[in-house]
């Protein structure tokens, strides 16, 4: 017959750092963060001026004219593609049993994070409403004062 070891029993300790611990924990922050930081976009957005109405190109290009709403989107994409990247690999080491498949699946999901966090911060950080804005364009006015 074999036994089964009690569930508090002292098993041997690994020295270094603890990766589940700290995508737990890196979790429930980042939640929380990310709770503040959508409702707020979602307060700003939606509800205040003219609401919804007042969401058009103009809107979106004054928000990105301000650091703090430039800082403000990148923090709440970067939660959350993280947020999102360790919530895949936990769900990939679940329910992956072979050991390559599984490496290769946390990899992939790590470069295509990794490549949206780097393309959409490259959006709110070099935005620019005149480029190729041409004169027949309804935003020649603007690009050109």
């Amino acid at each position: 017959m074999t036994t089964i070891d009690a569930p508090r029993s002292a098993a041997p300790r690994r020295r270094g750092s603890n990766l589940e611990k700290w995508g737990w924990i890196y979790m429930r922050a980042s939640g929380v963060l990310l709770v503040v930081l959508i409702f707020g976009h979602l307060f700003v957005n939606l509800l205040t001026g003219d609401g919804i109405h007042q969401l058009d190109f103009a809107f979106i290009v004054g928000k990105f004219a301000s650091p703090f709403w430039q800082w403000w989107d990148v923090l709440m994409l970067w939660l959350a593609l993280i947020h999102g990247a360790n919530g895949m690999r936990t769900v990939i080491n679940d329910y992956v049993t072979h050991t390559r498949t599984r490496q290769v699946l946390v990899g992939a999901v790590a470069v295509a994070a990794a490549f949206l966090i780097l393309l959409g911060t490259l959006v709110v950080f070099t935005f620019d409403p005149c480029l190729g804005v041409t004169p027949d364009s309804s935003l020649w006015g603007m690009c050109q004062g």
